[in-house]
């Protein structure tokens, strides 16, 4: 178990790995008192009560009106990973043209690239 020592870091759960595995570690930030019976008790009943059985009487029901200017994905960044890749040189100067981005801009191509595909897949297999 990880705990919070005095000074506000993290203690490891485990040592320093071989060489290779050095990022993955794992670590758990255990906070406060834990739980009385008592409150894993009413957790434990909170979780297996059904919905049918919740009541929403202090929040306000969403309309259609509340989702008019939702924009889907708009705090979504997706996980990057770098990467090696080989490109041509030409393809390389024409990227960079632009200036600085050039690695964005050729991300973005390539995403646009493949949503083209799956939605052209999706609508051959809808068909």
């Amino acid at each position: 178990m990880t705990v919070m020592n005095t000074t506000g870091s993290f203690q490891r759960d485990e040592p320093l790995r071989e060489k290779g595995n050095i990022m993955k570690k794992t670590y758990k930030y255990v906070s406060g008192t834990p739980l009385s019976a008592e409150q894993k008790k009413r957790l434990e009943a909170l979780a297996t009560q059904p919905d049918s059985e919740i009541d929403f009487s202090d929040i306000p029901e969403l309309t259609n009106r509340d989702f008019e200017n939702a924009v889907r994905g708009k705090f979504y960044r997706p996980v990057k990973k770098a990467l090696s890749l080989r490109l041509d040189v030409d393809v390389i100067e024409w990227l960079k043209k632009d200036g600085r981005g050039y690695q964005t801009r050729a991300n973005q191509m390539l995403r646009e690239q493949m949503l083209k595909e799956l939605t052209a897949s999706r609508k051959k297999t809808a068909a």
